[in-house]
């Protein structure tokens, strides 16, 4: 599972990006791909999966 650090997120918005530690690219995180409370700087681990609009973390979680 990839791993990587909560670069932003916005808790009234429901979104933000994670920073990844292998690629260093920024992924898309959404509330819904959530499975606990996240805020920036938190380390998580996550899966990704593509939609229409690109790249986006899910079954996000605390390291």
């Amino acid at each position: 599972m990839p791993q990587g650090t909560v670069k932003f997120f916005n808790e009234s918005k429901g979104y933000g990006f994670i920073k990844d530690d292998d690629s260093q690219q920024d992924i898309f995180v959404h509330v819904s791909g959530l499975e606990e409370e996240i805020r920036e700087n938190d380390r998580v681990s996550y899966k990704i999966t593509e939609d229409k609009r690109g790249s986006k973390a899910i079954e996000v979680k605390m390291v």
